[in-house]
């Protein structure tokens, strides 16, 4: 009977490990780059100070990884990593959390992104 319980237990502090790590460390694509968001009034917004507007089915995620409605980040400026749908608008957004926004550097623009190295391992960018 008593063999059954230190497997248990150390099944159970992996999955404490795994929901520890989950709240500090996402997993962002490769095309996601960093930026300060303002939410103007919904959909309309303000990207690295410049006019941009929130895609239809757009998701932003709070440091969390939580969703959070728009309405409820207007004229708050929040350090993201956001990703661009083909035509232009906002699609995924996330509201990076501190050992997110420690994690430097991270491209701000498509042309840092193409001459970065991304490694998706360890969500770490390495200039060339």
């Amino acid at each position: 009977m008593y063999r059954c319980v230190l497997p248990l237990a150390l099944a159970a502090s992996a999955l404490v490990s795994a929901v520890a790590h989950a709240q500090t460390h996402r997993i962002f694509p490769a095309q996601a780059l960093r930026g300060e968001l303002v939410i103007t009034q919904f959909p309309d917004a303000l990207l690295n100070g410049q006019p941009a507007r929130l895609a239809p089915g757009s998701r932003i995620k709070g440091d969390t990884n939580l969703w959070i409605p728009p309405a409820g980040l207007t004229g708050q400026k929040l350090t993201v990593h956001y990703t661009v749908e083909p035509g232009g608008l906002l699609m995924d957004v996330w509201v990076l959390n501190p050992v997110e926004l420690a994690n430097k550097p991270w491209p701000r623009t498509p042309a840092e992104s193409a001459s970065w190295q991304f490694s998706p391992g360890d969500q770490t960018w390495k200039k060339q």
